[in-house]
């Protein structure tokens, strides 16, 4: 894993998206010093002052763009309300816009995900062990299954006086050569339940269930054995990246281990990546896990 600065790669052209989706899916984190597109100063000083809901189920604050809704705050006057969703919206529209421009490619089967705004210190943060940000982890989805498709977050660091930084480790493919089968993980995620194949064929009638394929079942597992895994997370090789103020960078999370040390006020949105649309698709964690299993995983 490697932290690449925007301006070490072509400029313009055809180039410059090839080698950006390159970087990202290879398993690096591709950073703007200065973040790439507009967010107004009134827009970040409004958001300084926003606090999340104490529910602990809500980890963050969301945005959900194809209801335009909002849900993790806290009590808030009706006005402000109205004005957050109207923030994260515009915050939202506008990373959609400058990534639509960046990678072309995807763009043509991406799925927008959910914006977040993360208010609070992440180092004085207080949750449960598969929740916490400070464990070393990849992503996966408990309530969105993405089928294969990858996780792609882009992140800003809107503090004007502090910097986020995080914690980085293998990538996944080395992480699934070194746990996936040993654990039992992939095993247990390819077995075909009963209860599966209810939940299958329920999906294929038309019912509201929702169905998990094998992918989906394992790296979510996956991710939480990361986390409960004490000796992983003594042991990883990691590095500390530092992203200061006004800060942009983008990475696949299904694919960089990673995890938030410190830092407060920071924005994201996530993107759904077909895997078709992948320059490498070889690198992917479902091409990985197919390969270890032997057979197709969503």
């Amino acid at each position: 894993m490697a932290v690449v600065p925007i301006e070490s790669l072509p400029a313009s052209g055809p180039d410059r998206e090839r080698e950006c989706c390159r970087v990202l899916e290879e398993g690096n984190i591709l950073v703007f010093a200065e973040t790439p597109f507009a967010i107004s100063p009134v827009d970040r000083a409004f958001l300084l002052e926003r606090r999340q809901a104490d529910a602990g189920y809500h980890k963050n604050i969301a945005y959900r763009p194809k209801s335009d809704r909002v849900t993790g705050v806290a009590r808030q006057h009706p006005d402000d309300a109205r004005r957050l969703r109207e923030v994260l919206g515009r915050y939202s529209r506008t990373v959609v816009d400058f990534a639509a421009g960046l990678f072309t490619g995807y763009s043509r089967r991406w799925k927008v995900d959910y914006a977040s705004f993360r208010p609070q210190e992440e180092a004085s943060r207080k949750l449960s062990s598969h929740s916490r940000n400070d464990l070393l982890h990849v992503d996966a989805f408990p309530t969105r299954p993405t089928r294969g498709d990858r996780i792609f977050r882009i992140f800003t660091n809107v503090n004007p006086a502090a910097p986020r930084l995080w914690k980085t480790g293998e990538t996944f493919p080395e992480l699934a050569e070194r746990f996936a089968v040993s654990s039992g993980l992939l095993e247990r995620a390819s077995k075909q339940t009963v209860g599966r194949s209810l939940l299958k064929a329920a999906s294929a009638a038309g019912l509201p269930v929702r169905s998990r394929p094998p992918y989906d079942e394992f790296m979510l597992a996956f991710h939480n054995f990361l986390k409960e895994n004490g000796e992983y997370q003594e042991s990883a090789r990691a590095e500390r990246p530092v992203f200061p103020p006004d800060a942009t960078w983008m990475v696949f999370t299904d694919m960089v281990t990673h995890a938030v040390l410190q830092g407060q006020f920071a924005l994201e949105q996530t993107f759904i990546i077909g895997r078709e649309t992948l320059t490498v698709p070889d690198r992917a964690p479902i091409a990985v896990l197919e390969r270890l299993a032997g057979h197709a995983m969503a």
